[in-house]
């Protein structure tokens, strides 16, 4: 799972990222030219990892895992600049979600804050870049027509693809379009950005932080959405003594550390559920989107073990802690043998039956 973090120039995107990857990334007051984006893993909290390796006592323990992407800052008005530059362009496309962080700060180089502006700015922007992706396809499409080569397919497509602009035209996303089916599919390689699943995140200074519900709520009625107090939380992410950091926190308000709530937010809104692999060679975590296949959780393990998949042997991680082995939990009788197209439920244990 991968989430994208764009916004306008100096909205503190950088700060933001710092404060989640607990990274040195350089900060500036200005537009940053840099072309090359920000990565990072974020370790996703889950207290049953843990558990499961009091347990087992493996060699290692892994945690699921989400890739954050810092892209420069977009460049206004200018659809194929800053975010939007070809070398970019590629791996935002790819981005299972975007973040949009928007400024709710005060700096030397603003005189008015206007997140909820600057939403529509960024929005406005993937209209954008999605209208040019399907007018330049229909174009071709148009081209193959006149020259005698377009097919039932391409016809199909065509009509598809005239939808989408007429609402994009309409200043609305893709994602509001419902397609389902046969043209979901269909457009599925264009990868449009308005498609993505949206958050935003609201970057707030120490002092205002808490106090923004009536922006919070006018945001929530469209987008899940998070407040970080940006700067106050980078610098609380260099500090290595977890007692104080805990008094910084609790005297902000704040329950939860700034990745803690980005990964609980990331995975409400992608959808995503947790299921795990044990033993005394490790334990692990792994992320798989709410209603997919034990077939689909065997291929985000190992490819191999999706090709030759014969049975999933799969019980809960409640009922392992409850009777404390996995001998108990099968003298229980809960220990069950499920076919591939079993749906994985969030907190159950697999041990993936193969043959290659």
């Amino acid at each position: 799972m991968n989430i994208g973090l764009i916004g306008l120039p100096n909205s503190g995107k950088t700060t933001i990222f710092n404060a989640l990857a607990k990274s040195g990334a350089q900060v500036s007051s200005y537009a940053n030219s840099k072309s090359e984006p920000n990565r990072a893993m974020l370790e996703v909290a889950d207290g049953r990892v843990a558990a499961l390796s009091e347990m087992y006592h493996p060699q290692k323990t892994t945690f699921a895992a989400i890739e954050l992407i810092d892209f420069t800052g977009l460049t206004q008005g200018a659809a194929r600049e800053g975010l939007f530059s070809s070398s970019s362009m590629g791996l935002i496309k790819v981005t299972d979600a975007l973040a949009l962080v928007v400024q709710n700060f005060q700096d030397d180089l603003t005189e008015t804050l206007t997140p909820l502006q600057d939403i529509e700015k960024l929005e406005d922007e993937l209209l954008i870049s999605d209208l040019i992706i399907a007018e330049n396809r229909l174009e071709r499409i148009e081209k193959a027509g006149r020259q005698g080569k377009k097919t039932n397919l391409l016809a199909i497509e065509e009509k598809i693809l005239k939808k989408i602009i007429d609402h994009l035209s309409s200043n609305r996303a893709i994602r509001d379009l419902n397609l389902a089916g046969e043209s979901e599919k269909m457009i599925r390689g264009f990868q449009f950005l308005t498609q993505k699943p949206i958050m935003i995140i609201v970057n707030s200074d120490e002092n205002n932080f808490g106090k923004n519900q009536d922006l919070l709520q006018k945001i929530e009625k469209r987008y899940r959405v998070i407040e970080f107090a940006g700067k106050f939380e980078m610098e609380l992410s260099e500090l290595n003594d977890q007692d104080e950091i805990a008094l910084f926190l609790a005297d902000m308000g704040i329950k939860e550390s700034a990745k803690d709530r980005l990964c609980t937010t990331a995975y409400e809104l992608l959808g995503y559920i947790s299921f795990f692999t044990v033993g005394f060679d490790e334990v692990r975590a792994w992320s798989l989107r709410q209603g997919e296949s034990v077939l689909a959780a065997a291929g985000t393990i190992h490819t191999d073990l999706a090709r030759g998949f014969i049975r999933a042997e799969c019980f809960s991680y409640d009922d392992l802690i409850a009777y404390g082995s996995e001998k108990q939990v099968s003298e229980k009788g809960l220990m069950r043998l499920e076919g591939r197209k079993y749906v994985v439920q969030d907190g159950n244990v697999l041990n993936i039956r193969f043959n290659v």
